[in-house]
C-alpha cells in the first residue's frame, strides 16, 4: 500500500466542541457534516490508495459510517492529530509508503495540494515529513490579522529556509512586514495549511516523544517535530483562482458557505 489518508476527527474540542459534525451548506442549499466534505475531499485526491477517519466517539463514527467512509476507532487520549493518525496507523497494521493526515476542518482543501505534498515528500529523501504553504494574497493577509485582533485563533502561518524546511510556524502572522498591502498584492506570509504527509517511522516516534515549550504555548502539534530536530519539508502550492479557509470557530462557517457557494460546491 503506497499512500493512505487518515482523517482524525474528535467530538470534544476545547474552542469548538462538536466541530467534526457541524453542518455548512453547499451551492445547492443542501447541508453536509464537516467531517463529510472532508472525507469527499479527500476521495477526490489521485493517487490515493485508502481514506480512513480516525475518531474516539460513536458519534462522529455513525455520522462517517453513514455516509460511507471506513473509520478506525482510537483511544481518547490521543492529544491531537497527528498521534491519532499514528495510533489509527497501528491499529490498522499496515506499512504505507506515506500516510497523509487531512485534518476536518479543512473541507476546502483542493485535490492538487495533497498530490503536490506527496510528489513533494517523495522527491525529498532528506525531509521526515511534508506541509503545504500558500503564500498570501493582501486580502487573505488582512483576514488572519483580522482574527487575531479579535482575539480569535484563526489561520497558521508558517517561515521556512533557501531548501524549503520548515523554520517555526504560528498562530500569529508571522513574519513581520512592516506595512499594509493592497487586497491582490501578494505579501511576505504564507499560510500553513494544516496538512502532513509524514513517513511511517517519523509518524510512529511522534507519540513516544514528550510534548515541547513551543508546541504547548503555540497549540501547534507540527512544532514538536522541530523540538525533535526533524526537518520539515514545506510545500508551496498555488490557489489557481480557489478560496480556502479552514473552519476554526463557529464564526467561519458562514464565512465557508460563503465560499462554497461562489464555488459552486454542492
Amino acid at each position: 500500500m503506497s499512500v493512505v489518508i487518515v482523517i482524525p476527527a474528535r467530538f470534544a474540542s476545547t474552542r469548538y466542541p462538536g466541530k467534526p459534525l457541524a453542518m455548512l451548506r453547499g451551492a445547492t442549499g443542501k447541508s453536509a457534516s464537516l467531517i463529510e466534505r472532508s472525507w469527499r475531499a479527500a476521495q477526490g485526491v489521485a493517487g490515493i490508495d485508502r481514506v480512513v477517519v480516525a475518531t474516539d466517539d460513536d458519534r462522529i463514527r455513525e455520522a462517517a459510517e453513514g455516509f460511507g467512509a471506513e473509520v478506525v476507532m482510537t483511544s481518547p487520549a490521543c492529544r491531537n492529530g497527528t498521534e491519532r493518525c499514528a495510533e489509527a496507523i497501528a491499529n490498522m497494521g499496515i506499512s504505507p509508503e506515506i500516510v497523509v493526515n487531512l485534518q476536518g476542518d479543512a473541507p476546502l482543501t483542493p485535490a492538487w495540494f495533497i498530490e503536490d505534498l506527496v510528489a513533494g515528500l517523495r522527491a525529498d529523501r532528506d525531509a521526515d515529513l511534508a506541509t503545504p504553504v500558500l503564500q498570501t494574497s493582501g486580502r487573505m493577509r488582512a483576514d488572519l490579522l483580522a482574527d487575531r485582533a479579535a482575539g480569535r485563533v484563526g489561520g497558521t502561518t508558517a517561515v521556512f529556509g533557501a531548501a524549503r524546511q520548515g523554520l517555526y510556524f504560528s498562530k500569529e502572522v508571522i513574519p513581520f512586514a512592516g506595512r499594509d498591502f493592497g487586497p491582490d498584492e501578494i505579501t511576505p506570509v504564507f499560510h500553513h495549511v494544516g496538512v502532513y504527509a509524514y513517513r511511517p517511522a517519523v509518524l510512529a516516534a511522534y507519540p513516544t516523544w514528550p510534548e515541547g515549550t513551543l508546541e504547548k504555548l503555540e497549540g501547534l502539534e507540527q512544532l514538536r517535530f522541530l523540538e525533535n530536530g526533524r526537518r520539515i519539508l514545506c510545500v508551496e502550492v498555488e490557489a489557481r483562482g480557489r478560496q480556502f479557509w479552514e473552519l476554526n470557530n463557529p464564526e467561519d462557517i458562514p464565512r465557508i458557505e460563503s465560499m462554497l457557494a461562489e464555488m459552486g460546491e454542492a
